[in-house]
C-alpha cells in the first residue's frame, strides 16, 4: 500500500487468501477436520449453515462445537464462481457456489456469501452465510 491506494498486486494476493480460505473450508469440512473448520473463522466470526439460514452461530467455539454436534456423514463440497471484492487492507466480501454431495441424500445448490477480515493470524471468516438454491 502507497499512501492509502491499494496496489493490483496487493488487491490480486488479497482475492487469492480470501479464496483459498473458501476452498479450504470445503476441504476441511469433508475430511471432518472440525477444528481446522473453526480456525478458519475469527474468534467472534459468525456461521450461517444453508440449511439453517434463520439460526446463526457466533463465535469460534460455538461453531467448533456445532461441527462437533453433527451426526457423521461422508461428503463432498464443490466450490466455484467465488467472486472476492476487496474493501480495504483488513477487509473483503465474497460469494460462491456450492454443489453437496453427501451419501444417503440428493445433492444440495447453494451459495455462500462471505465477509472476510485479516486478523493476527491471517485472514479469517468474520461471516458465512450459506443458503440453498435449489436442492433437487
Amino acid at each position: 500500500m502507497n499512501d492509502g491506494v491499494m496496489t493490483d498486486a496487493v488487491r490480486r494476493a488479497i482475492e487469492q487468501d480470501c479464496a483459498r480460505l473458501v476452498n479450504l473450508y470445503a476441504n476441511l469440512n469433508d475430511a471432518g477436520d472440525w477444528v481446522g473448520v473453526a480456525l478458519l473463522y475469527a474468534e467472534q466470526g459468525t456461521m450461517t449453515r444453508p440449511t439453517a439460514p434463520d439460526a446463526p452461530i457466533v463465535g469460534r467455539a460455538a461453531i467448533l462445537a456445532a461441527f462437533q454436534a453433527r451426526p457423521a456423514r461422508v461428503s463432498r463440497h464443490i466450490v466455484g464462481n467465488i467472486v472476492i471484492d476487496v474493501e480495504s487492507d483488513s477487509s473483503a466480501s465474497g460469494e460462491s457456489a456450492m454443489l453437496l454431495f453427501t451419501g444417503t441424500a440428493a445433492p444440495l445448490v447453494g451459495s455462500f456469501h462471505d465477509r472476510f477480515v485479516r486478523t493476527d493470524d491471517g485472514w479469517r471468516f468474520a461471516e458465512r452465510r450459506g443458503s440453498i438454491v435449489f436442492d433437487r
